[in-house]
């Protein structure tokens, strides 16, 4: 309590002069609600070069527990590549699924994504990191490079391009957990057929709504909460 008197009190000329809205806004001295930081220390007078802000350091207790963390442009999105890193490698620790991960890793390759985030998309594709899209249903498993990519292939005979897929796969990593055959083939097949979508529509709405790849139930009205495998999402 009393650092953060002091903190007040050392920042009120930048309140009064109506500067400390302004820095404030930075993301730089955003807080993710969702971590639960024990020991937090912000150096705002890193946050800009051109003001002479004190360094303040202040803390906030509320566990025996200390953990540090460092303050990023986007706390969230660290926090959370993080976590989900941690949880990947304390599944994997035989010799053959690290060899077997990295693989799959490899086949990612193309798309210039950071090892971070392929862990990130193989993780929420396969069960290892929990993913909304799955609920309850989806198991972790190790995935085979022959699985990923079959996908990948699958997709780019499609007329998706590495630029595309690349967009597609940050926005519905989940589709290389998908069922190649019963799923993506069989769902292309039905806006084929169904719907009169192919080609140049297809490629735009594969863009646009990835997860139409994914859908394989259709309660037509009558809930049956699969909402993120639905058809009538569609």
């Amino acid at each position: 309590m009393e650092s953060l008197k002091f903190a007040s009190l050392a920042l009120s000329p930048y309140r009064r002069s109506g500067m400390l809205g302004n820095r404030l806004n930075s993301p730089l001295l955003t807080i993710d609600s969702a971590a639960q930081f024990c020991y937090c220390k912000a150096d705002l007078g890193a946050a800009s070069s051109s003001i002479p802000l004190p360094n303040i350091r202040f803390s906030c207790r509320y566990s025996p527990s200390v953990a540090t963390a460092t303050w990023t442009s986007n706390p969230s999105t660290k926090h959370w590549i993080l976590c989900s890193t941690a949880q990947i490698e304390s599944i994997i620790t035989s010799n053959e699924d690290q060899s077997t991960w990295e693989a799959c890793k490899q086949a990612l390759s193309a798309f210039n994504f950071s090892d971070e985030e392929k862990d990130k998309i193989l993780g929420k594709a396969f069960g290892l990191v929990h993913s909304p899209y799955w609920g309850e249903e989806r198991t972790m498993e190790i995935p085979k490079f022959e699985t990923v990519n079959g996908i990948l292939d699958y997709l780019r005979s499609l007329n998706l391009s590495d630029d595309d897929l690349s967009k597609l796969l940050k926005k519905f990593p989940e589709i290389l957990g998908c069922n190649l055959e019963e799923e993506l083939k069989g769902n292309v097949k039905i806006l084929e057929e169904q719907w009169s979508i192919n080609g140049n529509s297809l490629k735009k709405l594969l863009l646009r709504n990835p997860k139409v790849l994914g859908y394989n139930v259709d309660c037509k009205g009558d809930c049956i909460a699969q909402c993120t495998r639905c058809w009538a999402r569609f």
